[in-house]
């Protein structure tokens, strides 16, 4: 098919031959982003609030401004604000609802018994906040506003957790994630039922009804994407027309959105008719080029490539500027923090989530004698509890159906100062594990859980191609092709990561010739079999990647010549395709793992995602050194 490379430094080091849809862990591509969402989603906090201070009127006229969209006598007619609450903020949940969905379908939830873990420490970290508000706020008034100090802000948690870096382990924000899931989904159904007016059930019936034949016509496998968007502004409408907060609309067309991995015949087919076109250029064969291509991604993937971005950097930001603004003074602030509500929001969020969220990970894990436990350790599980006291996006969003004027500047002054309060609180967490003695650090960051093996074929030194000690407490595995230049560029960085781990890394190098974009790929692996006959398969790997331009069947025969085979024996190995059947068992065991393309590496049976420099292969194999020492210890 092509060749796929990644933005900056990744045109080198991120770049991978497609043989079928990329399949990342789960949340991989979901969290390259975070960093920088975060920091636009806090300029658009810093914005409303400046906004605010200059002219609270001139805010708050903007915001109030009514804006209606009409056909015929029929349409929609809110505040601006309404708008990006109700409307744009659906969009926000939808790209939620496909990174979940993702995760049951592909990633570290496909294991079922692993859901249990995130759903009771999510749902347990909506209860706790509830109470610890309603016992502040007990016979003042104010305990309508419960539903403002449950829930987590998913783009400024997973960003909190990206400015911590190499302070916590990768497997945190997939259990993080997994939790914000649970708790976004609740917190919607709380808007939906506890904070919606009056509902009229012909409307509501509308939008079951629309839902219904949504999953019909997804049943049918109608990939058009054009009739999931219609049926999604209906139920939209009708949910708004019954009085129920349409926003859930996003998060439940998200989760019926399967995720699922390309079949090796799609992509093939694919190749086939972007070649066809290649070769005649026509306008319907363009067409049939794209929607062949089109056909071989999921509607998970691709949907949440295109809307990802938008969210991260343009809907939740400006949902921070509609939202955000409050004025702030000495006099504001004084009568804030003497108010049962700003104290019942900062306590519920910052206590009351970590307060939850550990203590429902230990008692699982002590009533499933460790069976049922977080996959990362006790003190990391900790840091992701006290990341959670993030409340920002639902919060802002309950508080502002729930209060008015005063009121809400005070539950909106406990959301902010809420998000101050996790972070400080985090960064404590994470300073005093990182002082702990390093076999205690690596405990309380990494722990014990058994983790999920990506890798389907363990590796065999019997038949595998090894390099390093067979009994090194790390593998790194490689599926690769001679032809594929991203595999040529990776050479180098798996060469200095022997070097500098030494005895502690083992090598595996398995084929996966990709035929139809790599027409040598497939001979000059089986000329490395060829040679491996003789002991020389490393030597001849060493060679082919040197020379990755010229792999056709004279020079392969010069390779073996320089290496002083026999090479009688070579050609006829060669010319009898006798090494075919072994590079076939490789291949099969790339389609049982799910490869998608080359180079694509496992450390210790887990797929290695993102970039293969040595920093990063450096890390990846690093964190599994420290989890083999544990399991020995």
């Amino acid at each position: 098919m092509t060749e796929s490379a990644g933005p900056a430094r990744g045109d080198t080091y991120t770049g991978r031959t497609e043989c079928r849809s990329s399949t990342p862990s789960p949340w991989r591509a979901f969290l390259r982003t975070e960093t920088g969402s975060a920091a636009v989603l806090l300029a658009g906090v810093i914005a409303a609030l400046v906004w605010a201070n200059i002219g609270i009127d001139g805010y708050e006229s903007v915001w109030r401004t009514t804006l209606s969209v009409r056909v015929g006598d029929a349409g929609v007619s809110l505040h601006l604000r309404d708008w990006v609450n109700s409307g744009l903020m659906a969009m926000f949940f939808f790209v939620v609802g496909l990174e979940a969905r993702r995760e049951f379908d592909m990633g570290e939830l496909r294991e079922r018994r692993r859901v249990a873990l995130p759903m009771l420490a999510g749902a347990c970290g909506l209860c706790v906040p509830v109470v610890i508000y309603l016992a502040i706020n007990a016979g003042h008034g104010t305990e309508h506003g419960w539903g403002a100090a449950m829930s987590t802000d998913t783009a400024f948690a997973l960003g909190m957790l990206a400015l911590l870096g190499r302070r916590l382990p990768a497997g945190l924000r997939t259990f993080v994630l997994s939790v914000a899931v649970v708790d976004d989904f609740v917190a919607l159904a709380v808007i939906a039922f506890a904070y919606s007016g009056s509902v009229m059930l012909p409307a509501l019936l509308v939008a079951v009804g629309i839902l219904a034949a949504v999953l019909v016509v997804r049943a049918l496998k109608v990939r058009t994407g054009a009739v999931y968007a219609v049926a999604a502004l209906a139920i939209w409408v009708a949910l708004l027309k019954s009085g129920i907060d349409p926003v859930v609309t996003g998060l439940v067309m998200g989760l019926l959105t399967y995720a699922y991995p390309a079949a090796r015949s799609d992509l093939e087919r694919a190749s086939g008719l972007f070649r066809r076109f290649r070769e005649q250029p026509t306008p319907e064969l363009e067409r049939s080029a794209r929607r062949g291509l089109a056909s071989a991604i999921s509607p998970n993937e691709r949907l949440q490539r295109t809307f990802h971005p938008w969210t991260s950097y343009v809907i939740v930001p400006l949902f921070a500027l509609a939202n955000a603004g409050i004025e702030i003074s000495p006099h504001e602030l004084s009568r804030a923090f003497s108010s049962t509500v700003t104290w019942g929001v900062l306590a519920g969020l910052v206590l009351g989530k970590p307060l939850a969220i550990l203590g429902t990970s230990l008692v699982t894990a002590a009533a499933t004698r460790g069976r049922v436990r977080p996959p990362v350790g006790w003190g990391a599980t900790a840091a992701g509890g006290t990341v959670a006291g993030v409340g920002f996006t639902v919060s802002l969003l309950i508080a502002t159906l729930a209060f008015h004027g005063q009121r809400l500047a005070e539950a909106k002054i406990g959301i902010l100062s809420a998000m101050a309060g996790a972070f400080l609180l985090t960064w404590t967490v994470t300073a005093v594990i990182g002082r702990l003695p390093k076999l205690l650090r690596g405990r309380a960051l990494l722990g014990t859980a058994e983790s999920i093996v990506d890798l389907a074929v363990p590796v065999d030194p019997d038949r595998d191609k090894v390099r390093g000690p067979h009994d090194a407490p790390v593998t790194v595995v490689e599926y690769g092709d001679f032809e594929c230049p991203y595999c040529g560029r990776a050479e180098p960085a798996i060469r200095a990561l022997l070097a500098e781990f030494g005895d502690d890394v083992r090598y595996v190098w398995r084929h996966l010739p990709l035929r139809d974009v790599h027409p040598r790929a497939q001979l000059a692996a089986e000329a490395t079999e060829a040679a491996a006959e003789q002991g020389a398969f490393w030597e001849m790997h060493d060679l082919l990647f040197a020379h990755q331009g010229a792999l056709g069947s004279a020079d392969l025969y010069r390779y073996a010549e320089e290496l002083a085979l026999d090479t009688e024996r070579f050609r006829r190995h060669l010319r009898h395709r006798a090494g075919a059947r072994r590079v076939a068992e490789d291949v099969e065991s790339a389609d049982l793992s799910g490869v998608s393309g080359t180079p694509t590496f496992f450390v210790n049976g887990r797929r290695h995602t993102g970039a293969y420099d040595i920093e990063h292969l450096s890390r990846a194999v690093s964190t599994a050194r420290k989890r083999a020492a544990l399991e020995a210890a």
